[in-house]
């Protein structure tokens, strides 16, 4: 077994300084649409580093869900420039889509393909190291092992799984969250804390990660609703839960409310699914399903946030709490409601329930499933029916 974390964390109001005492000469900045200028903070970054004597180049404009072609640009982009830190900003986008040119620029022959599964990766830090700066709380990139790359002439998003990748440094200074619009604190809120449950009931769960994981969702039901009602002070104890949440499951792995997000957030013409509204939709019913085999664990998350009753009532009641935050924080409670058509869904069910049984983190799920249970647990979440099977 291993549990592995980055070497350090600086977190709190200006820890962004802390980039004045690293030691380099070249360093390439990855970032995502332009927030970050906007508010100043790439500036403050570049001024940061160059009072460290470092060189700083700008990688700018990763998309959303970040593509092969941008990972394979910005390699290129290192090679020429040839940084010794690769120093990613913004939300889990860029900092995924960094993680993996940090691979291709070290090892320029290496392949997509090559990378794809799991814990396959070459050994890093031969030319650069790793710092992530989180401008969202949910994701917890800064913190894992992950990428998640999308592959758009398939559709397929890749979750790409390997310790090489766990950043060497992480910054997380809240005032850097204080930017998020009200939507976006709720889907990466509800991220961080599928993240955390998924983790505790994860068959690779441990004494190293369940701490880590409970403590992230007190956090997060305690502090969720204020941060996404503008409160500075719950948006930075957010900051905190959803990096916790991602020490836990970077090293617990995760389970199928996460293969179902990776593969329907891409899938249906009405537009794209949100990662953590994915999740939150879906997180009560896997709740449901994975409830036959990790009943007491469920039963614990519920008692850790102050819920009463037998284990099969503390199950109910976790759903409950959950749903009662979806409505909080305007997410809707199905795929229908969401507006995803009735005619489309049916059409593509059973393709997406395979390629959701064949995802990364269908492996450490508590319960085994069939691509025929996966696609009976997705119409439940399409209609809003109770998961009994």
């Amino acid at each position: 077994m291993r549990f592995t974390l980055p070497r350090d964390i600086y977190y709190g109001k200006d820890s962004l300084e802390e980039l004045k005492n690293i030691s380099g000469k070249k360093a390439v900045l990855v970032l995502g649409g332009g927030s970050m200028k906007r508010f100043g903070f790439v500036d403050k970054v570049v001024s940061y580093l160059n009072e460290a004597g470092i060189e700083v180049r700008l990688f700018e404009n990763v998309e959303p869900d970040p593509s092969v072609e941008t990972v394979m640009k910005g390699a290129a982009f290192m090679r020429e420039f040839e940084p010794d830190w690769i120093i990613s900003m913004g939300g889990g986008s860029p900092i995924d889509a960094a993680k993996a040119m940090w691979v291709f620029y070290e090892y320029p022959d290496t392949s997509f393909e090559d990378i794809i599964q799991p814990f396959s990766f070459p050994t890093l830090r031969k030319k650069a190291k790793f710092l992530a700066i989180p401008s969202t709380s949910g994701t917890a990139t800064e913190v894992t092992a992950f990428s998640v790359i999308t592959d758009y002439s398939t559709g397929v998003k890749y979750p790409l799984a390997d310790f090489n990748i766990t950043p060497d440094v992480a910054i997380v200074d809240p005032q850097l969250a204080e930017t998020m619009p009200p939507t976006l604190t709720a889907h990466t809120g509800m991220d961080a804390l599928t993240h955390a449950i998924e983790a505790y009931v994860s068959t690779m769960n441990s004494p190293f990660t369940d701490p880590l994981a409970i403590k992230a969702i007190q956090m997060v039901f305690d502090q969720l609703p204020d941060s996404y009602n503008g409160d500075k002070g719950a948006r930075e104890q957010m900051h905190y839960a959803q990096c916790l949440a991602g020490m836990a499951f970077s090293n617990a792995l995760l389970g199928i409310v996460h293969s179902m997000a990776h593969k329907t957030g891409a899938a249906f013409s009405t537009g794209h699914i949100p990662h953590g509204c994915a999740n939150a939709i879906y997180l009560p019913y896997v709740i449901q399903f994975n409830a036959k085999c990790a009943k007491e664990r469920y039963a614990d998350i519920a008692r850790s946030v102050g819920l009463t009753g037998t284990d099969d009532e503390l199950v109910t009641k976790l759903c409950e709490k959950i749903d009662e935050y979806n409505v909080k924080l305007n997410i809707p409670k199905t795929l229908k409601d969401f507006g995803i058509k009735e005619d489309e869904f049916k059409e593509k069910v059973s393709k997406i329930a395979e390629l959701a049984v064949s995802d990364a983190c269908t492996g450490s799920n508590p319960r085994p499933i069939t691509p025929a249970e996966m696609e009976k647990l997705l119409t439940c979440t399409y209609y809003g029916t109770k998961v009994d099977f």
